[in-house]
């Protein structure tokens, strides 16, 4: 009988295939389900952009400082978190993590004017801080590289379809306006930031730490997952035991810091925007029906990261897929300017599609570059500078508004950081990993 470290490569695919199908089925409905909140909490606060201005006398400036301020928090503890959570394991931290945040979301409710506003949402960040790049870092965990695309698509599928259907429960919201005392926008705060705290205390009891602290996973599976894991992180960056200040200099980092930043821009030009876009479009107030029409470019969205990163990984063309959807959402954005409706909303059905699935492939990028504890700073470096872009375009947006005194300039201004993403995209690697490596 054969040893275990000398099975056919064959077998050990097998073996490999079967334990990654159990652990998509078992992790990944949760962890979607986490990013849903996590994104509908961070993105609500679009949908009470008009109703902020109308109670509180809350300013278009006051607005996007305070919608982009979020990211400055979320960026100062990133690095930080995610060192924690590979010290402390996923379950402890993240269930810490859900619970902080929806606390602030709900506090929300208590905004009374500029300040509070502003402080309320630079604490949503430093709460928040951790939660994606925690995600990244378990998902290499669990995941080779040859199922991470697929993978990766499937949990972006969390972005859209917390808009898709968070923009109509958050307008359905509104429609408590008035009960105990309180206006709409106080309600969805409340209940959506309850829902975090919720599914946080949930984690304790539903994220396993790894491979080994699950039952459903046999012996057999769980060696064969793991062998093909260390091997991979033997041919990664600095083998997970670099140095992280020797980190901050590696060209490859500062590439991905460069160009996540870029591609946020975009995301957050259109998420912080859209309803009141989709307003405009309709020359409807922000309500049902408007938050409703909203969720349609998300549910392009949907339907885009499910397809697209497959044909990416089926094709083994990542640039190609990175180039194609940052071309797609420059000219979707211009396009989504329109004065007339119906290319209006198809300009935002792209937009909305393209920023959401450029980024479920940039993600194989950095995590086919490094491993351990590198792979902990890198990703929520990345993750933290790069999310100041989404600082800066709801204020990108916001000065070219007022500057050519249109809203066209600001969409223009957004699409542009795309533009310049294409410069550093043409220097990734062409192909993601040929073969698994050797185990």
């Amino acid at each position: 009988m054969q040893k275990a470290d000398q099975r056919p490569p064959a077998e050990d695919d097998r073996v490999r295939v079967r334990a990654t199908a159990k652990a998509s089925k078992h992790l990944l409905p949760f962890l979607i389900l986490m990013y849903m909140i996590a994104f509908l909490d961070r993105s609500n606060v679009g949908l009470a952009k008009q109703a902020l201005h109308a109670d509180l006398g809350i300013s278009d400036a006051v607005f996007a400082f305070g919608a982009g301020v979020f990211f400055v928090g979320y960026a100062l503890f990133e690095v930080p978190s995610n060192l924690i959570l590979y010290r402390v394991g996923a379950r402890r931290w993240m269930a810490r993590i859900m619970v902080t945040w929806g606390l602030v979301s709900a506090a929300t409710m208590f905004v009374r004017g500029d300040h509070s506003f502003i402080a309320l949402r630079c604490l949503l960040g430093l709460a928040e801080a951790g939660f994606f790049p925690g995600v990244m870092l378990y998902l290499t965990f669990w995941f080779p590289q040859k199922e991470r695309m697929r993978v990766l698509g499937l949990y972006y599928f969390g972005y859209p379809l917390a808009m898709t259907l968070g923009s109509p429960l958050s307008g359905a919201l509104f429609a408590l306006d008035g009960v105990m005392g309180l206006r709409g926008w106080q309600w969805m705060f409340l209940i959506e930031g309850g829902l975090a705290v919720i599914v946080g205390i949930m984690t304790l009891f539903v994220l396993p730490n790894g491979p080994a602290d699950v039952t459903w996973l046999d012996d057999e599976e769980k060696a064969t997952l793991s062998r093909v894991l260390s091997a991979e992180e033997k041919t990664k960056t600095g083998h997970g035991h670099g140095d992280i200040w020797k980190l901050l200099r590696s060209p490859k980092l500062l590439q991905f810091l460069a160009l996540y930043a870029l591609m946020q821009v975009g995301s957050y030009g259109v998420v912080f925007y859209l309803p009141e876009q989709v307003s405009g479009i309709l020359h409807q107030k922000i309500g049902f029906w408007v938050s409703t029409v909203s969720a349609v470019p998300w549910a392009c969205a949907v339907i885009s990261t499910i397809l697209v990163p497959r044909l990416v990984q089926k094709l083994n063309a990542p640039r190609a897929g990175l180039i194609v959807c940052l071309v797609t959402s420059a000219v979707a954005l211009v396009v989504s300017g329109s004065s007339m409706a119906a290319p209006a909303l198809l300009g935002l059905c792209l937009a909305a599609a393209s920023v959401v699935t450029v980024q479920a492939i940039f993600w194989n990028f950095p995590l086919a570059a490094f491993s351990g504890l590198e792979a902990a700073g890198a990703i929520a470096l990345i993750n933290s500078v790069g999310n100041l872009g989404g600082f800066a375009a709801p204020n990108i947006r916001s000065l070219a508004d007022h500057l050519w005194r249109t809203p066209s300039a600001g969409l223009y201004a957004v699409a542009a950081a795309g533009v310049l993403a294409l410069s550093l995209a043409a220097f990734l690697p062409r192909r993601g990993q040929a073969t698994q490596p050797a185990v």
